[in-house]
């Protein structure tokens, strides 16, 4: 994927996990697209490494991953600050 897509795709799964995860969170648009991307990365990790795969495109099954991955960066940042 592009870095366009994976700025679209950041942007979806961080508005899935925030939506999930609802908090006092008082970052907008850009934190939103880091919580995704950074989820991405997070959960294309873990999914390796227990094998459900990777994100690597666009696809539901990669969303999927990502919004996990989402949700746990997005858990342990909160416990963290």
């Amino acid at each position: 994927m592009g870095w366009l897509s994976w700025i679209v795709f950041g942007l979806i799964a961080g508005i899935i996990a925030r939506v999930i995860v609802p908090g006092s969170d008082s970052g907008g648009f850009l934190w939103t697209i880091v919580i995704g991307i950074v989820g991405a990365f997070v959960g294309g990790f873990i999914g390796t490494q227990i094998g459900w795969g990777d994100v690597t495109s666009f696809d539901l099954k990669s969303m999927g991953i990502a919004v996990l991955g989402a949700i746990v960066f997005l858990v342990l940042w909160r416990a963290a600050t």
